[in-house]
């Protein structure tokens, strides 16, 4: 059988963060959702969605904090442990960055204008 999770390296336009798990990519844009009508009859709805790419990381002395909370142009790529590569680009951080000195980690959320298995 081969390895399906585990290991995983992460970049930001080259500079390699250290996971601590928690590593989730988008695997479709579109959201279909179920719509029924009063006779029973089934359809669905379509809705789009940002591809985006969220993990916990360790917070080093030289964390790249302002490239992260600034930059809106990103190139994001995730190395899985089964062998895919997930490129993000044109990514910028969405919602909060908040740093969690007691475990020394921080969860980030991207979100970018397209995002791709290689």
């Amino acid at each position: 059988m081969a390895r399906i999770g585990g290991t995983c390296y992460f970049k930001i336009d080259g500079l390699q963060l250290s996971l601590t798990g928690d590593v989730e990519v988008s695997m479709n844009t579109r959201i279909k959702e179920s719509v029924i009508d009063l006779a029973g009859g089934v359809g669905y709805k379509e809705k789009h969605r940002a591809p985006y790419i969220s993990g916990t990381f360790t917070v080093p002395k030289d964390f790249p904090v302002r490239k992260i909370t600034t930059s809106d142009q990103m190139t994001i790529t995730a190395e899985l442990a089964n062998g895919q590569v997930y490129v993000l680009s044109n990514a910028w951080l969405e919602g909060e960055a908040n740093h969690n000195a007691v475990e020394g980690t921080i969860k980030l959320k991207f979100s970018g204008e397209e995002g791709d298995y290689q």
